[in-house]
């Protein structure tokens, strides 16, 4: 068993009950092909959650500091996270992410880039439209929607896959394609209060 399922299958057996996770939408992930699922952020345990609650093995960002440990670089490498360094445009990250995608992966994102501390969506980095426009990756919209408090439920909601068609044909912006990804899970937490999901 790779270090990756064993760790999947540890934390899936503590945070399950921990939170009382409902899944909703899961069978909209793709069982083959390239994926972006790109998630609301807010907290630092989202990518734990998108990781366990997918059928997919995704890979995750991590700033680069944490990579400095020789020790932490090996168990977040074997975890499928990779390096970035946030605040510049790293060419490294970039060219990792895609070719992930072209591997025919799952890329975890988050575009707002930091976890709100309000819960409300912030406005999304360019980011993820980028790695949606350079690929022909299937874009999945997650909304998480909390709280992160032992006992009460948590909802991780993953969306249908976007008709990426015209943006893609007219070579639309990075940042305009982030804005229509953030657009949709902002409908997916909107419909998600609206059907009253929430017991």
């Amino acid at each position: 068993m790779s270090l990756y399922k064993f760790a999947k299958f540890i934390v899936t057996i503590i945070f399950y009950p921990l939170y009382r996770f409902r899944v909703i939408g899961k069978e909209n992930i793709p069982q083959t092909g390239p994926v972006i699922i790109c998630s609301n952020h807010i907290s630092n345990l989202d990518p734990v959650v998108v990781g366990i609650t997918s059928h997919r093995d995704i890979y995750f960002m991590a700033k680069g500091e944490l990579f400095e440990n020789t020790f932490l670089r090996k168990l977040l490498l074997g975890i499928h996270a990779f390096p970035v360094k946030r605040g510049l445009r790293d060419r490294t990250a970039l060219r990792k992410g895609l070719e992930i995608l072209k591997n025919g992966n799952t890329l975890g994102l988050f575009p707002e880039g930091t976890r709100s501390k309000t819960g409300e969506l912030g406005k999304p980095l360019a980011g993820a439209g980028f790695f949606a426009l350079r690929s022909n990756a299937t874009i999945i919209p997650c909304a998480i929607v909390g709280p992160y408090k032992g006992g009460k439920k948590l909802t991780v909601i993953y969306g249908t896959p976007m008709n990426m068609e015209d943006l893609r044909s007219r070579k639309a912006s990075a940042q305009e394609t982030s804005d229509a990804i953030m657009e949709e899970i902002r409908q997916l937490l909107e419909n998600y209060q609206k059907d009253n999901y929430i017991t």
